[in-house]
């Protein structure tokens, strides 16, 4: 399976809780009804989740669209751009049983990524979340 894209995204976690808490900011739509839930509810072993390790949670979210949005873009290296940026709404980060994270596409995103395979890895400490994606070509 070759690479074909890779892309990371570092989130400031308190700036994004910022940005979520203003009216109207694009980045509070985008998350799934799945989303919102995985973030609030606790991680296999982790015990209760406290509103801190929520925000950080759903910015390692974000940071996982835009990683995934930059190794789509590398993908395409050379080419003109399919879609706009804000497609952000069509790449929900959806979690197995134990906390593992995948990237589920929708619509015209998962279309035009057939047979592409989406690996992704979220973190986040502190202040900060981070998420590296790579795709790679079945």
């Amino acid at each position: 399976m070759p690479v074909i894209g890779t892309g990371i995204d570092l989130v400031d976690v308190p700036g994004f809780a910022q940005e979520l808490q203003r009216p109207g900011t694009r980045a509070g739509s985008v998350f799934t009804a799945a989303e919102r839930s995985d973030a609030r509810s606790p991680a296999a072993g982790s015990g209760r989740r406290t509103a801190e390790r929520e925000m950080a949670s759903l910015a390692a979210r974000w940071a996982a669209k835009e990683a995934f949005i930059k190794a789509w873009s590398e993908s395409l290296w050379g080419e003109p751009p399919v879609m706009d940026e804000h497609v952000h709404g069509l790449i929900e980060v959806v979690q197995d049983a134990w906390g593992r994270p995948r990237i589920r596409l929708h619509g015209e995103v998962a279309k035009r990524l057939e047979g592409v395979t989406v690996h992704v890895s979220l973190s986040h400490d502190g202040d900060a979340a981070i998420a590296m994606v790579t795709l790679s070509r079945d």
